[in-house]
């Protein structure tokens, strides 16, 4: 699981980032500990870390389709692929009005209905960003007395999944792709988005896996076959 290395490492940051060392008056070393910090469990730190490790991979692969579907941004009448991605980024204090209110998996799924006419990249990774925004409770930073659900979680790695599935397999009336993501050409190709998702699942498996642990309890591992195409819920579980 060499995508724990990188979690690890920013956790191991993170901690020794509460702590500051300077020289003080005297010449002698002086070290201070950011109070913020001793409100923080280990847990807090990790969480802390996988989310913006998450966060920050759904904004790559959202760069990315934005890359190979350059007509998905213009339809929203957007100047740049970078405004497109700041409208992501942004999602907080601005929704999309194209999306009607939709967010979560009504907003994902969106991006593989026939019926819809908006920018489908938006729609796709707009739903994913507040999956995770809910799985995280709508927190940026975690501290003692906070919780999270290691069932949203869970549902969360699994829509990643779907999504995947979803970009290789759903089509238009035509037969063509809603929207273009790995390259399988033998002769040119190029699996990134797949593997970038794979991270991000197995990131959201090992916090789903740490928070059951801190809280005692176990969370259903039902099989959902990703070919039913349809998104586990993840905000509205208690």
């Amino acid at each position: 699981m060499h995508w724990l290395a990188p979690l690890a490492a920013a956790a191991s940051i993170a901690l020794f980032g509460a702590c500051t060392t300077k020289a003080g008056k005297d010449g002698r070393a002086e070290t201070t500990v950011d109070a913020k910090y001793l409100l923080k469990t280990e847990v807090d730190r990790i969480a802390d870390t996988n989310r913006n490790e998450v966060m920050d991979g759904l904004l790559l692969i959202a760069d990315k389709l934005y890359r190979r579907n350059p007509k998905e941004w213009k339809k929203a009448g957007l100047a740049s692929r970078e405004e497109a991605l700041a409208r992501l980024k942004n999602r907080q204090q601005r929704s999309l009005p194209e999306l009607g209110g939709a967010r979560e998996d009504k907003a994902a799924a969106l991006a593989f209905s026939e019926s819809y006419s908006g920018d489908r990249v938006a729609a796709l990774m707009f739903g994913l960003l507040t999956m995770v925004d809910a799985a995280f409770e709508h927190k940026a930073e975690f501290f003692i007395l906070d919780s999270l659900n290691e069932q949203k979680l869970f549902n969360c790695a699994r829509n990643m999944d779907i999504a995947v599935w979803k970009l290789g397999n759903d089509r238009d009336p035509a037969g063509n792709l809603y929207l273009l993501s790995n390259e399988l050409d033998p002769a040119n190709r190029n699996l990134s988005y797949e593997r970038e998702f794979g991270r991000l699942m197995g990131l959201l498996d090992f916090m789903a896996k740490v928070v059951a642990d801190r809280n005692g309890r176990t969370f259903s591992r039902l099989t959902h076959s990703v070919v039913s195409g349809i998104f586990l819920p993840v905000g509205f579980l208690k």
